[in-house]
């Protein structure tokens, strides 16, 4: 099965830069600072809770008891990215913390660069770009510290894991080359093939079930003596002990909730949970989705499928949250628009909703961030992913507005910004300048509150039909809806836009990221293989292409300088809703040929010209591409042995949060 909930990062990359800080905890005479760390291609950011003093006292109990169960879930994925993800991080925090050596000099800056990494990316793979990094220490120099930490016998095992460029180079293996599951690093299969894993699901899926369940979500295929078997999480299963401390929070969750719908659900996850039962799993979305009331909300489970290759096993993930009244109004405005918008789209007639239903959304504060979700963080959710759910019942979209204050926080912390270097001239900066944070933000709104939420499958269509390129095809086609509609003068009418040419700072930024400034974030000679590239780079290839002969984009060239200019701004607005129509027929009719034709054609490879081009500049800039969050504190407080209020702090220092998070949790 196929399931979306997407989670759209910073589209224009790299707007953020800053210095490093050490501490502990922020005082009320510091003036805030947003940027904690920068390391290799990273930079890590500090996020507030604005809102938390106004919550009640069981609210703020309800969150504290949440986000501890979205914590204790990090070890699950640890082990989903890589089998041996655990054991290699258990390795480096030992070093951290038995190393009796000398900790300074280039070779244990280094080492400790490398270990960041592996915290950020819950794994050696980057969490973007899926290939393995290398430690940029001597293998020696790593053997010193594994024996001098009383680790010297792990040594051969773990050092070429680490070093060897040829052992496990790929979280996923998109290269066409051997097995696709076999040659990936994640680790949903054991000593499966793609052909057995396909062979395995064929035959529980029933083509006729109108409400089908998203077989293998929550579960391992092995083989073993010959024989494959599902390993499910579950208590008593896959992870029990794990999954008994995500339910303790659950329940003490429970207990402080704010309404007997949450507990509701709550008891039906924790059911889901025991059991593994991915009906059960389903009977906890109908229910959560039906919540559009209570102020607090989270998401806790096995949700997204973007890190298994066949696009059906899902990271374990969690975010606790509440609900940003003042800004939820604009969201408000789009979701009771929603069937507008679903009459009004380009696609053919037969693939859209007759009737929307349960269409909600909202912008959220982020009080917690776990498992796929931390340190790199959504800006955007949509859920649930059951496409018959979704028909049936609706979906809950959000926008995390604490999240993207952050980000845009931490790039006025920052001396230069991407914006003035890929800008054709002053008119597109002043655009961009002036809209640009603002149709960021509805972009968002459009893609996760509408977008996902649109069109339907054609009767006996799989979920699951377009496999491996299901996710980058999801991604383009709610990006490009988003896109369409940013240009319509209902926008302004809902007042949602300011004015009729606010949409072209969205145009201008979107394009030349999809075209040019993402690739930043992948090394030279490489191929894209995330899922939100490969459906931008879609999008503003195929436009470019289509759009030649009128010029409606145009690569121009001044001082051996590439840029990317928007001709004619309605015409691509054209262009886009050619696309969403092909992209929608594609998802509808489960056209698998037409879809992999779409992606291998204009989303994997990477002009090698211009991508040496866009690294030479980028790095005048001294800025990191990539972004992720040092979670804030939340604790007790205590009066004559009674708790009586929670209390936020806001650590600054990533590696001990991630050292502290690998003791507690």
């Amino acid at each position: 099965m196929k399931h979306f909930k997407i989670m759209l990062f910073a589209m224009a990359v790299g707007l953020f830069a800053g210095s490093c800080q050490t501490g502990t905890k922020e005082t009320k005479e510091e003036k805030f600072r947003y940027l904690a760390d920068e390391f290799a291609d990273i930079r890590v950011i500090r996020y507030r809770i604005p809102g938390w003093d106004s919550l009640t006292f069981n609210q703020k109990e309800y969150i504290y008891h949440l986000s501890e169960a979205a914590k204790s879930g990090r070890d699950i994925f640890w082990d989903q990215n890589f089998k041996y993800g655990l054991k290699i991080r258990k390795v480096l925090e030992t070093i951290f913390e038995n190393y009796k050596g000398e900790r300074s000099g280039a070779d244990y800056d280094n080492f400790v660069i490398y270990a960041k990494r592996v915290f950020f990316s819950n794994g050696i793979h980057h969490h973007y770009a899926e290939d393995k990094f290398i430690p940029g220490c001597s293998e020696d120099y790593f053997r010193l510290l594994l024996a001098e930490s009383g680790q010297a016998d792990v040594a051969d095992e773990i050092i070429p894991m680490l070093y060897d460029p040829t052992l496990y180079p790929q979280r996923k293996n998109i290269s066409g080359k051997g097995d696709l599951l076999l040659g990936s690093s994640v680790n949903f299969y054991d000593g499966v093939s793609r052909a057995e894993a396909e062979a395995f699901y064929a035959k529980m899926e029933n083509p006729k079930d109108p409400r089908p369940i998203s077989y293998g979500l929550n579960t391992k295929l092995v083989k073993r003596e010959g024989q494959i078997f599902e390993d499910v999480y579950k208590v008593g299963g896959l992870y029990g002990p794990t999954i008994e401390k995500i339910i303790s929070h659950l329940e003490k969750a429970s207990a402080a909730a704010e309404n007997d719908t949450q507990r509701e659900y709550i008891s039906l996850l924790i059911s889901y949970y025991k059991s593994g039962d991915l009906r059960t799993w389903d009977q906890y979305n109908v229910a959560w989705v039906k919540d559009t009331q209570s102020q607090v909300d989270f998401i806790n489970g096995f949700i997204e499928n973007y890190n298994d290759p066949l696009g059906m096993k899902a990271t374990w993930e969690a975010v606790v949250n509440f609900k940003d009244i003042e800004a939820s109004k604009r969201t408000d405005i789009i979701s009771k628009n929603a069937q507008w918008f679903e009459d009004n789209s380009p696609v053919d007639q037969k693939f859209k909703k007759k009737e929307v239903k349960g269409v909600s959304a909202k912008v959220i504060t982020v009080a917690q961030l776990g498992g796929d979700c931390h340190p790199a963080a959504p800006l955007g959710i949509n859920l649930p992913n059951a496409d018959w759910i979704r028909k049936e019942y609706g979906s809950k979209s959000v926008t995390i507005a604490n999240i993207g204050e952050a980000y845009n926080m931490a790039a006025e912390e920052a001396p230069k910004s991407i914006t003035t270097e890929f800008s054709w001239d002053e008119a597109e900066i002043a655009l961009v300048k002036q809209f640009g944070a603002i149709t960021n933000e509805i972009h968002t709104d459009l893609h996760e509150c509408l977008g996902h939420g649109s069109g339907q499958l054609l009767e006996g269509v799989s979920s699951n039909a377009l496999k491996e390129f299901s996710s980058p095809l999801e991604e383009a086609r709610a990006d490009i809806f988003a896109l369409y509609y940013m240009a319509d003068p209902k926008l302004v009418e809902l007042g949602v836009l300011p004015n009729e040419d606010a949409y072209k700072a969205a145009y201008i930024n979107y394009i030349r990221n999809g075209i040019f400034t993402q690739f930043v974030r992948i090394d030279l000679g490489k191929n894209v293989t995330q899922a939100h590239m490969q459906g931008r780079k879609l999008i503003a290839e195929w436009c470019f292409e289509n759009g030649k002969g009128e010029n409606v984009i145009e690569k121009r060239v001044r001082d051996n300088k590439t840029y990317f200019v928007i001709n004619d701004f309605l015409k691509l607005r054209d262009l886009f809703g050619t696309l969403l129509k092909e992209l929608q027929r594609v998802k509808s009719e489960g056209d698998y040929q037409a879809g992999k034709d779409l992606i291998t054609k204009y989303s994997i490879e990477i002009d090698p010209i211009l991508h040496k081009e866009l690294k030479e500049r980028y790095a005048t800039l001294n800025l990191k591409p990539y972004g992720g969050f040092i979670n804030p504190d939340i604790t007790p407080v205590e009066k004559e042995g009674k708790v009586v209020d929670y209390k936020v702090e806001y650590p600054k220092d990533f590696l001990k949060q991630m050292l502290d998070y690998g003791k507690k949790y």
